[in-house]
């Protein structure tokens, strides 16, 4: 277990942590580790959770379906990210998503009620742990605001712009790998896979972009060529 408290320390969650209080609250928060196979279910739909995950090897999915069984992706994660804090936290304890391992898969778990109640020391990490869990719920709220305004676009060609604009803003380049297959890709903007890869052939045409598989070049966005902190 203790071969993954690099990681760990490197994570927002552990902002300010020596291994000595890591040490500390592995006991006070009784650190759970479990491994999961490549596509198996970590948590399914109404699921009742305790527990927020934290992914110390491989990736997950977060997804929903809709009641035609459409996939719809939400977001995915890997090593270092947390996940289930917000159904975890909740009154209802229900979950309104499903996460599944997208490889193999190993997952540190966190009993919320454990986590949010400090222990009779009194002890300084704690309070730092859950000021660290406030900044880590409002970056997750940024991150569901920029998803909310992609869906909002009206056009497959305006989703994909907004999410490439973004991750190139995020990766520093206007070259970019995404985390999604096609298919995927068309999950996570809601739109059907065949229209997406008929607008991006006709996207690369036009010369807005090139892409390859996964690997993204968008090519004359103004933001970018006027933003100095792009590789170019």
């Amino acid at each position: 277990m203790k071969s993954y408290d690099p990681l760990l320390l490197q994570m927002p969650l552990f902002y300010n942590f020596s291994p000595k209080d890591l040490d500390s609250l592995r006991s006070c928060l009784s650190f759970r580790v479990r491994k999961y196979l490549k596509g198996e279910a970590i948590f399914l739909e109404d699921d009742e959770i305790s527990r927020l995950g934290i992914i110390l090897n491989g990736s997950v999915m977060i997804a929903k379906e809709d009641i035609s069984g459409n996939r719809n992706i939400i977001s995915t994660f890997s090593a270092g990210n947390l996940f289930g804090e917000a159904f975890a936290f909740s009154k209802q304890k229900r979950i309104t998503v499903s996460v599944f391992s997208e490889s193999d898969s190993e997952i540190l778990f966190l009993d919320a009620e454990h986590l949010l109640t400090l222990c009779k020391e009194l002890c300084p990490f704690h309070s730092q742990l859950i000021r660290n869990l406030m900044n880590e719920f409002a970056e997750k709220t940024i991150l569901l605001n920029e998803k909310i305004d992609l869906l909002s676009q009206k056009t497959i060609q305006d989703k994909v712009l907004a999410f490439l604009f973004s991750e190139a803003k995020r990766q520093g380049s206007r070259s970019v790998q995404i985390p999604f297959n096609r298919q995927q890709l068309a999950d996570y903007l809601f739109v059907d896979r065949s229209a997406l890869s008929a607008e991006l052939s006709r996207m690369q045409k036009k010369g807005i972009l090139e892409y390859h598989k996964n690997k993204f070049v968008l090519k004359t966005i103004a933001h970018l060529d006027d933003n100095p902190s792009f590789n170019l």
